[in-house]
């Protein structure tokens, strides 16, 4: 194989990241306009509203949740900081529509909580009123305690790298910690901060299954709706080229923010600062505030779907959810595996012939992280639905066989949708490990006579090997949480536990939907800790742009 073919491969392998996406916008701009008529007129301001607010209250409160739990653990010692300082990133191991279930079982009517308010003031149910959990209000909730890891893990990261000099001479000029933190520390982190939010944000839009078990209409349920419920699938690609409009905006806000950040705390000498600790109440104070959002968001989620796994009378070891598991195994482990070799083939294209050629495609190959898996599933569906149609006409009037749904109805679409999905999760996490090389060990090795392909498995592969298998294991679990992608393009006969969980909770069949929950759970708990050892490893050394692209990776 010859460093030609590798190159050329790159370039198919962005292509097929980018048809998905280039396939929804086409459909939707060659769509009657009659239809979208309709849907300018009738739903599209409410999807447009609904989305907008939702992403303005999960936006700010990541930002806040997020960057004042990062400073406390950073700069101050108080009881029990180095565990929050883990867990407080464990809540990122939860899929949003996992912990909708567990919320919902146990705020509404007949849930623990309203039974046990009734049993002690022995009021009815007509007799007090009780906040809404299946709102709007709701879903912000669910997303925000799910999200704010984003901008904790990238402000913790930026604060880690300060020097403690500008912050140690506003403090000498006068100011209290709280104004030193708000005139110095925060402005310097800045960009990592409004980074990490607008990562929580692309999420948030992205969103199908909490806003849709809510029964809150934003443009991911829009899209759903139309392809299913109405049969419209050019509203719902007009639909899906709204949200694809708005999540590449975002992106390029992230983008231009992560930039921002590569220059954010520059300057003087690193000093590293003194951890000052707190006691007594303002200690006791500190925790609480950290020890809040990992109640909120781990600890209580955890206990009560395992409180309802244990009731629901089901078992994962019955032959029914073995296969479950077996499905979602093999799918991810599959896209996972084309995926990173993907990601290394446009990898290496990139660094053996840097130019703007190569950034294009590293663009490219990126753009499907902005892009909900809704639209990329809609992008999907609509040329390969009609391939298969047409193959199957044209095999019914020559030889007068049915081939059926020979693309559509494969795993392999699914596949697809999954490598443009989150080919720059794992690109990210390669380049991560690629960076500490110097670019002149590859001139060394082809002087050495490794030439393309060998310098590739035997430089390239044996330094970033420790990347590769991080890249494997993020683009693993991340499969197995997707839930919008799968649900558009999965066999009739092919049943995942993210589509289990969703059926189940959408039959109102909450405990038993706790079981493949809790899998999903365990499954995203792993690069979770990983990025917990990376902070915990490079306390300084790596920037918080850096870390930024392991986690939108992850």
């Amino acid at each position: 194989m010859s460093e030609r073919l590798l190159h050329r491969l790159a370039w198919v392998v962005v292509a097929f990241c980018v048809a998905p996406i280039f396939a929804a916008a086409l459909a939707a701009l060659t769509g009657d306009l009659q239809t979208w008529r309709e849907v300018l007129s009738s739903v599209l301001p409410r999807y447009t509203a609904t989305t907008l607010t939702l992403v303005a209250v999960v936006g700010t409160s990541t930002a806040v949740i997020g960057s004042v739990t990062a400073w406390l653990v950073t700069v101050y010692r108080f009881p029990g900081v180095r565990i929050l300082e883990v867990a407080l990133a464990l809540p990122l191991a939860f899929p949003a529509y996992v912990m909708a279930y567990a919320y919902t079982h146990m705020l509404d009517h007949p849930g623990p909580v309203q039974t046990a308010l009734r049993a002690v003031t022995g009021w009815g149910p007509r007799d007090y009123w009780f906040p809404e959990v299946r709102s709007l209000g709701g879903a912000a909730l669910m997303l925000t305690i799910v999200l704010y890891p984003y901008v904790y893990l990238l402000a913790r990261a930026s604060f880690r790298q300060q020097s403690a000099n500008a912050f140690l001479v506003a403090r000498t000029l006068g100011r209290s910690p709280l104004a030193a933190f708000w005139r110095v520390a925060l402005p310097m982190a800045r960009p990592a901060i409004a980074g990490g939010a607008l990562l929580a944000v692309m999420e948030t839009i992205a969103d199908f299954g909490t806003v849709a078990f809510f029964n809150v209409q934003t443009f991911a349920t829009g899209i759903y709706q139309a392809w299913f419920s109405l049969g419209d699938r050019a509203a719902a690609a007009q639909l899906a080229l709204c949200l694809l409009s708005f999540a590449l905006l975002l992106a390029g806000l992230e983008r231009a923010s992560r930039g921002r950040a590569r220059t954010a705390g520059r300057g003087a000498r690193f000093e590293t600062m003194e951890r000052p600790a707190l006691r007594g109440a303002v200690g006791w104070g500190a925790f609480t505030i950290c020890l809040l959002p990992v109640l909120l968001g781990f600890v209580i989620p955890v206990v009560m779907l395992g409180s309802m796994a244990i009731g629901s009378g089901q078992s994962l070891l019955s032959d029914r959810y073995l296969g479950f598991m077996a499905n979602s195994v093999t799918l991810a482990g599959v896209a996972a595996v084309l995926t990173v070799i993907g990601a290394v083939l446009v990898g290496f294209r990139a660094r053996t012939r840097p130019g703007r050629a190569s950034r294009w495609l590293v663009i490219g190959a990126g753009l499907g992280y902005a892009v909900p898996g809704g639209v990329i599933a809609v992008g999907l569906m609509v040329p390969m639905a009609a391939l298969d149609n047409t193959i199957d006409a044209f095999m019914r009037e020559t030889f007068g066989i049915r081939t059926g749904l020979l693309i559509t109805g494969s795993i392999w679409l699914m596949v697809l949708a999954y490598l443009a999905r989150f080919m720059a999760a794992a690109l990210n996490a390669y380049d991560s490990g690629m960076a500490t090389v110097p670019v002149h060990f590859d001139a060394i090795g082809r002087s050495l006579g490794q030439p393309g392909p060998k310098l590739l498995m035997r430089v390239h592969l044996p330094v970033a090997r420790t990347s590769v298998l991080t890249a494997l294991l993020i683009v693993f679990v991340d499969v197995m949480k997707e839930l919008p992608a799968t649900l558009i393009l999965h066999p009739f006969n092919f049943q995942t536990l993210a589509v289990q969980a969703h059926r189940l909770a959408a039959d109102e069949r909450l405990a038993e939907a706790a079981v493949p929950s809790l899998v999903l759970v365990g499954f995203g708990l792993v690069p979770v800790l990983i990025l917990c050892r990376t902070i915990g490893r490079d306390s300084r050394g790596r920037s918080a742009a850096k870390l930024g692209t392991a986690i939108s990776a992850g």
